[in-house]
């Protein structure tokens, strides 16, 4: 049963979020079908799904909104910007009804007034229906020759013929015959309609859940086919539907008498009256399927002939295998696995790691050939088995940004602007773990863009810009790292004004020398705000901080680039993965080193390179570098021929110079635990094939500590130099 409950939970939030997305869509393009469908879908498969565990507040409420999607459907209510708004609000709160479902209090209303409200005003627009209006889009008439025509021999129709059977359960699937050809009626004209209660039983056997009627209906469209199927998308699983397009074969309709339950001659008047067919056509229809060859019985009709098994019986397997076979065609090919069962399988991948790094280790030492082969060959398989397992936890971003549309119009409209979202890269991928702690960092960083960042209409148009302002969400790969970016077209940050709130708080000096980015980092500080008002969004200078401290928890880093009057970009750099890395192993003295191999670029003999004040030239260029001895106070060593190793993590570059190289490595990353959590230089530890313990090297903090050095040095010689000295230079 908790399965069962937390897998309603979960598909409820994701058609949620698809019922929100149509919302959203249509709001930005217009009304249309699919959308539409995606709405009414989203809300009854809710319904269903919650009918089953007998949740019943979740049901009823979502049963009036259905029905009330209904008449949007049928074009009897116009989907205007009010109710797209008391949709949205409605979809929040079937969200407040899930989240109780998921914490076992599914019997306690979560908010009794706000519940009572949004009833009032669905049932007022139930209670009053409007009169019919065009309120979803539709597609312009195709010309003629667009419509489908079947080749071959054909009757003279100009009509589409349907022959609808609907499902004995349809009302208990909650789905109402009439309403699918009120529907049908907003796409075109019905010409004429047959009802056909035939599978009627007696009346002591009748049921009144369920439905025994069919329909033969000629329908005049210039839609084509799919469109039409559209319209029977939730019930065409368990119904018996064919649909004949004008001017079909007459061996189609020779196919449709055959197939059908009714009489032939009845169905033949039928389709005469409605226009399908000619008398003479009809005849020739008859007398085709008199003339042909009769096959080899099916064992359904056998069994029928000896009276061994009902008709009934016989028609509704036969449904239910076609059925069947339709949708393990198109049955998509994904499984839902539970997260911590993923945690498990990356736990022992990562065992194995280091058990076969232990193999490889003891292969060396025994120097046996065939020993060392098998020990190469497992350690290929165990490489493997770790990509693909780290895979299976690799999803897009878009699982993130897709909660954004909302927010940004929720805002927009509160704060009175005027912003349109952009989001590009969504299909980039990243660790789950990361994607479900990245989402409030981001949140803040979007609404400060919004309220401090992008200006008001007036503004904007005074300053030349559209009066509308543009949020961007992008994501991207980069050197081994997903790369996030949160940028606006709003007036950029006020460079003076945070380096003079910063020299009143005593973070820089008054004559200290500092990068643009150096000068926007400062607003990462606790406390940290320049804005003049506080906001019920921001201003009250918490947030950065805390985003600057969630990221860096992640191993990555954040930074801004920000030119006045043009905008802002926050952008956020992060590890792939952060359970298994390939690492490539330096020694200083009898300590072992690990750092990410994706952020290695070459390695340097550093004797003949003059190595003063910590910076190298290499191939001409300057290169600020660390003595990983000096930087964790390792004893010194003589007679130590050091190498340079250079890193890089997104557009700057450093190097760190160590004892010795020992080759790549493939590390399974273990937490410090709280005691070295606020270490600064180490992002991890990992465990070696013979046992003992390494450290794995912050890279960009080892970047950051070896630039500010240089910035540090270059500031001190500027002010200990005299202009004489200067000029002597």
């Amino acid at each position: 049963m908790d399965m069962a409950r937390d897998a309603l939970v979960q598909e409820a939030r994701e058609l949620l979020a698809a019922m929100e997305n149509a919302l959203l869509e249509i709001e930005a393009e217009g009304a249309s079908p699919e959308a539409i469908n995606a709405i009414f879908r989203a809300a009854h498969t809710i319904k269903g799904s919650a009918g089953l565990f007998a949740f019943d507040r979740i049901v009823s409420f979502t049963h009036i909104a259905e029905s009330m999607l209904d008449r949007v459907r049928n074009g009897t209510l116009p989907l205007d910007q009010p109710l797209m708004a008391l949709l949205l609000e409605c979809s929040d709160y079937i969200a407040e009804l899930v989240d109780a479902i998921e914490a076992r209090r599914e019997d306690i209303e979560p908010d009794p007034e706000r519940r009572a409200r949004l009833e009032d005003a669905l049932n007022a627009l139930l209670g009053e229906p409007k009169a019919q209006v065009a309120t979803v889009r539709q597609a312009a008439p195709e010309p003629a020759g667009q419509v489908e025509v079947e080749s071959g021999e054909s009757v003279s129709s100009d009509n589409w013929h349907l022959s609808l059977r609907f499902s004995q359960d349809v009302l208990r699937h909650g789905m109402d015959p009439m309403s699918f050809l009120r529907y049908l009626g907003t796409l075109g004209r019905i010409v004429h309609i047959v009802t056909l209660p035939d599978a009627m039983p007696a009346a002591d056997e009748f049921d009144a859940e369920s439905c025994y009627l069919g329909f033969e209906i000629d329908f005049a469209s210039e839609v084509d086919r799919q469109t039409i199927e559209g319209v029977f998308e939730f019930v065409r699983e368990d119904s018996d539907i064919r649909i004949l397009p004008p001017h079909g074969k007459v061996a189609e309709y020779i196919s449709l008498i055959g197939a059908l339950p009714e009489p032939a001659g009845r169905l033949g008047e039928i389709l005469v009256k409605g226009g399908a067919l000619t008398s003479g056509e009809l005849e020739t229809v008859l007398a085709r399927q008199a003339a042909e060859p009769v096959p080899a019985k099916p064992i359904g009709t056998l069994l029928v002939e000896q009276e061994m098994v009902p008709q009934a019986v016989v028609a509704a397997a036969l449904t239910k295998q076609k059925q069947g076979e339709e949708k393990r065609a198109q049955e998509q090919k994904f499984i839902k696995v539970e997260v911590n069962k993923l945690d498990a399988l990356i736990d022992l991948v990562g065992e194995l790691v280091i058990a076969g790094a232990a193999t490889n280790l003891l292969a060396r030492k025994q120097k046996d050939p065939q020993f060392e082969e098998v020990s190469q060959a497992l350690s290929t398989l165990v490489e493997q088995i770790r990509d693909a397992a780290l895979t299976l936890r690799m999803v897009p971003i878009g699982e993130v940004f897709q909660r954004f549309p909302r927010v940004v119009r929720d805002i927009s409209r509160e704060l009175g602007k005027e912003i349109q979202l952009v989001v590009t890269g969504a299909d980039t991928e990243l660790d789950k773990s990361m994607v479900e702690k990245l989402s409030d960092p981001l949140m803040h960083i979007v609404r400060n863009a919004m309220d401090h960042g992008i200006e008001s209409t007036a503004a904007r148009v005074d300053a030349g810009k559209p009066a509308g302002g543009t949020l961007r969400l992008n994501a991207y790969h980069e050197s081994g790292s997903i790369v996030i970016e949160v940028s606006d077209d709003g007036k950029g940050l006020d460079r003076e004004r945070i380096l003079k709130k910063g020299i009143e708080r005593g973070l820089v000096q008054p004559d200290q020398i500092l990068s643009d980015s150096e000068v926007f980092r400062l607003i990462f500080e606790a406390g940290f705000s320049t804005a003049e008002t506080v906001t019920n969004l921001s201003g009250r200078g918490v947030g950065m901080d805390v985003v600057k401290k969630n990221i860096e928890s992640l191993r990555g880093e954040v930074e801004i680039l920000s030119r006045a009057g043009q905008g802002t970009t926050v952008r956020i750099r992060l590890p792939l993965t952060l359970a298994i890395i390939d690492g490539f192993q330096v020694m200083v003295g009898e300590s072992t080193f690990v750092i990410p191999l994706e952020l290695v670029i070459e390695c340097v003999d550093v004797g003949g390179h003059d190595t003063r004040h910590n910076i190298v030239k290499l191939r001409g260029e300057p290169l600020p570098f660390l003595r990983l001895r000096e930087l964790f106070d390792l004893p010194p060593a003589d007679g130590v021929r050091e190498s340079l190793v250079v890193v890089q993590y997104g557009q700057h570059r450093a190097g760190v110079v160590v004892d010795r190289l020992m080759g790549e490595f493939q590390a399974v990353i273990k937490p410090l635990g709280q005691l070295f959590n606020q270490v600064r230089g180490i992002s991890g530890s990992t465990i070696l094939g013979d046992g003992r313990v390494a450290l794995i090297l912050d890279v960009p903090n080892l970047i950051q500590r070896a630039s500010r050095a240089q910035a540090a040095l270059a500031w001190h010689g500027q002010a200990t130099t005299t202009p004489e000295q200067t000029g002597g230079n």
